[in-house]
């Protein structure tokens, strides 16, 4: 209908100057007629230009006092003629809304008196914001400080709307000539092939999307450091024990019992099952007896160390727990035959008790690495480290002193940031305290340099993503795993 309408019109006419007004002289729906250009022009049929006008509409709140009149009004006729009207009183007979600037307004024209009791100053009023926002329904155009009160309160707004003048064009024809897409069987058998006109093949177009799965970028990201990890000879930890009991996660490590770390505020702790039954004694007793009296040329803690504090089963807070696992587990290969060095990595989720903002889960990835050999120092550790960062592409490094419970001497780990133009922390070193390895049955020539730091953090650096929960948890968009972009570390 729309198509012949245009088609038919500009046979005998040289332009439609307004689609708008032509909709509207022959009764057709101007977005069917919208339709119809954009496809004629792309035929070339037509050529079209663009038409934008802007005009003064009534916002939904304007569209109600236009209705049933501004709020001043309506508050006006609620007061009685003669005599007054409480406050309350008066604000049971109106919506909250109008009742809020209606008192404004009428106060600030001195229709009324305001006080606890309310009482008109005046007899009659004219509602004209009600009458202009009629004028304004009719297509009438107010003046221009009517117009910026009515602004200011949000009772109108300007709307863009957009058209098309139209005229012949190159391939125009009264009629649309059908052209196929697509040559049967039936074209081929009856010969029709000859004479039908086919439609030009698009060479440019897109065709669908496949259908595929997506890695999520903290995946693609984790994948890079593990080979950055392996390329260096690691092996990595298993993984896999999301709950551990206290004494893996905090006791070994030389962390006292009234650390605050261990507290239920910092920790999930598990209701069931509440405690651990399987932890090796003769280990256990060593711990307890270095965290008591210390020994290993350590004073210890000097408390009451126990053991129920110990057995707690909690959601793991750091892999170092697999860590503490592994390095005691290769102590007692070394009783049994003879010291091997090791070289272990893990990336994990770890879980801590934390508010959850722009920068902090209560669930994350920890990124962890370690190296157990006999003569290592503290230069063995910035060397490592060094090694490691650059090949994630942070050449400049900068070393802080700290203090952890498990590690002596401690170092946080700075880099440059070249988009920020500063230094950021960007991990945590160390060397693990004799208090930690001797109990486990290491010898005193044999040493361990550790360094952890998280997932999210260079995840977030690398996809320009500033809210944590944008990257990982239960609220993240699905479109950001479709099409994030293919951001990669530079493995050397």
């Amino acid at each position: 209908m729309a198509e012949e309408a245009i088609l038919g019109y500009l046979e005998n006419h040289e332009e439609i100057s307004d689609s708008g007004q032509f909709a509207t002289d022959n009764g057709l729906d101007h977005n069917d007629v919208v339709n119809v250009i954009k496809s004629l022009h792309g035929f070339r049929y037509i050529e079209a230009q663009d038409i934008k006008r802007e005009t003064l509409v009534l916002t939904e709140e304007g569209r109600k006092y236009a209705e049933k009149g501004s709020p001043e009004v309506q508050l006006f006729l609620a007061v009685p003629e003669e005599g007054s009207i409480s406050k309350e009183e008066l604000q049971k007979l109106l919506d909250p809304a109008v009742f809020k600037i209606g008192c404004s307004q009428a106060a600030k024209n001195k229709w009324v008196q305001m006080g606890n009791q309310i009482s008109r100053k005046v007899q009659h009023v004219e509602d004209r914001v009600k009458d202009l926002l009629l004028r304004i329904q009719d297509g009438q155009e107010p003046g221009k400080d009517d117009n910026n009160s009515l602004k200011a309160r949000k009772l109108t707004a300007l709307q863009t709307w957009k058209g098309y003048s139209v005229k012949r064009g190159p391939d125009y024809a009264p009629t649309r000539r059908r052209t196929a897409t697509d040559l049967t069987r039936e074209h081929l058998l009856g010969g029709d092939w000859r004479n039908i006109e086919f439609k030009e093949y698009n060479f440019s177009a897109k065709g669908p999307p496949p259908e595929s799965g997506h890695l999520h970028p903290l995946n693609k990201v984790k994948e890079r450091i593990k080979n950055i990890f392996r390329l260096m000879n690691f092996e990595e930890m298993p993984t896999n024990k999301y709950v551990e009991s206290s004494f893996w996660n905090f006791d070994a490590l030389f962390q006292p019992q009234q650390h605050p770390a261990r507290d239920s505020h910092d920790t999930f702790f598990l209701k069931a099952p509440e405690t651990t039954k399987q932890l090796p004694e003769d280990y256990v007793e060593l711990v307890k007896r270095v965290h008591e009296s210390g020994g290993y040329g350590s004073r210890g803690y000097g408390y009451e160390w126990k053991r129920e504090e110990a057995n707690k089963n909690l959601l793991r807070t750091h892999t170092t727990a697999i860590s503490s696992r592994m390095l005691y587990a290769l102590a007692q290969h070394a009783k049994q035959q003879s010291f091997t060095p090791k070289k272990y990595f893990s990336i994990d989720r770890v879980f801590r008790n934390e508010a959850v903002d722009r920068t902090h889960l209560a669930e994350f990835h920890q990124i962890e690495g370690l190296v157990c050999d006999r003569g290592l120092t503290l230069g063995h550790l910035i060397g490592v480290l060094q090694d490691f960062f650059s090949r994630l592409g942070m050449d400049k490094l900068k070393f802080k002193p700290a203090y952890n419970p498990y590690t002596e001497p401690s170092m946080e780990i700075f880099s440059y940031h070249e988009g920020l133009k500063k230094w950021v922390e960007i991990g945590n070193s160390g060397m693990f305290r004799p208090e930690m390895l001797r109990p486990m049955g290491f010898s005193e020539d044999v040493n361990v340099i550790a360094w952890g730091l998280s997932l999210e953090r260079p995840t977030m650096i690398l996809y320009g993503i500033n809210n944590i929960r944008d990257l990982f948890g239960h609220k993240v968009d699905l479109g950001l795993i479709k099409k994030n972009p293919l951001c990669l570390i530079g493995i050397r």
